[in-house]
């Protein structure tokens, strides 16, 4: 994700770290005055100059057009985060209110993801982005088959957590309201309380060990399990706060209309957080180093959730790359860990 940073002495340390914060703090192009002032360094303007040129030439800032001024680039943000930034705690008043309102009105993982997506945006006044697992990822409480018509059934999945799933399946056989119920039967006894992907590994093996005479009692649930327990691309994603990143700047317009188009389409940014998820801690894309066009522009701070030791996804924040690093990334950090307490709640 980052290059190897370059080395740079104390002095221009402390000058790129009190550049980037003035411009994060206020969006301007930095002139060599206002750093001498910000700075602290007790040197001349021209040593100051100096010491910008050999930044600009390690590609850390930039002039934008014309101006004296200059601005980090993202290797110059990428270096200030990773080396020159001081995470702060969040504080008690930001705690406290995730404290409160994450698992408020939450009957479903869906119900407490949305809350978390929400409150993201609502502190960090950007967007909140938070992907929701596959229904294969949560314990199946019990499940029923409804017959429809010749060859379909509806077969109904509530899972522990009070999510409930619909799936109509399409049989080679047309199966009786007696069948159905023994199907049901069978697995809700046999298989209630594992995971769709732990019960796709077993159940099928081991009706079709099973001796002739339990296969032919069973054709139904072995029918029934086949479709019912086969993989699906279920994951999604909950977005809040889009309208977060409009702002009055022109040129920023058309870089929005492809974020909002990828926020629609769903499937790049999913694969993308979905692959913060595999990674510990909190990730930080700046601009480009995503590899992902409509994230040019725009920063993305994320970190993994998990149900016990398992990985259910990852949560974020998307906002401009000129955002107040060492507030979002503690909001980021704190909300992974109080989803994560919500979803064990024996903890």
């Amino acid at each position: 994700m980052a290059s190897q940073a370059p080395h740079l002495d104390a002095r221009s340390r402390q000058l790129l770290r009190a550049l980037i914060a003035r411009y994060l703090e206020e969006g301007e192009p930095v002139g060599s005055r206002t750093l001498s002032r910000a700075s602290g360094l007790d040197v001349s303007p021209a040593t100051i100059r100096n010491i910008m040129s050999d930044l600009e030439e390690l590609g850390l800032i930039s002039s934008p057009h014309t101006s004296a001024g200059r601005v980090p680039t993202v290797q110059g943000l990428r270096l200030f985060v990773d080396s020159l930034l001081e995470i702060k705690p969040l504080p008690r008043d930001a705690v406290e209110q995730l404290q409160r309102e994450l698992p408020r009105a939450s009957s479903t993982t869906r119900d407490l993801l949305g809350n978390a997506s929400s409150l993201l945006s609502a502190m960090t006044h950007f967007v909140g982005v938070v992907t929701v697992p596959g229904g294969s990822e949560m314990p199946l409480k019990q499940i029923e088959f409804v017959a429809l018509d010749t060859g379909r059934v509806l077969a109904i999945l509530v899972f522990a957590d009070g999510q409930v799933q619909n799936r109509v399946l399409n049989l080679h056989q047309k199966l009786d309201a007696r069948a159905l119920e023994q199907a049901s039967n069978f697995l809700n006894e046999h298989y209630a309380g594992l995971r769709l992907d732990e019960i796709r590994l077993r159940v099928l093996a081991e009706l079709r060990a099973a001796g002739s005479e339990l296969n032919r009692r069973l054709e139904a649930a072995v029918e029934v399990a086949a479709q019912t327990f086969a993989p699906e691309p279920e994951a999604d994603m909950l977005v809040s706060g889009q309208t977060n990143l409009m702002g009055d700047d022109a040129w920023q317009m058309d870089r929005l209309r492809e974020l909002f188009e990828a926020f629609q389409r769903k499937r790049d940014l999913l694969a993308l957080l979905e692959s913060c998820a595999r990674a510990p801690g909190v990730r930080l894309f700046i601009g480009e180093e995503a590899g992902f066009a409509p994230l040019e522009g725009f920063s993305l701070i994320s970190a993994p959730y998990h149900a016990g030791d398992r990985v259910l996804g990852a949560l974020g924040v998307i906002g401009p790359t000129r955002m107040a690093y060492d507030r979002v990334i503690p909001v980021v950090q704190a909300t992974a860990r109080m989803l994560s307490d919500a979803l064990n709640p024996g903890t």
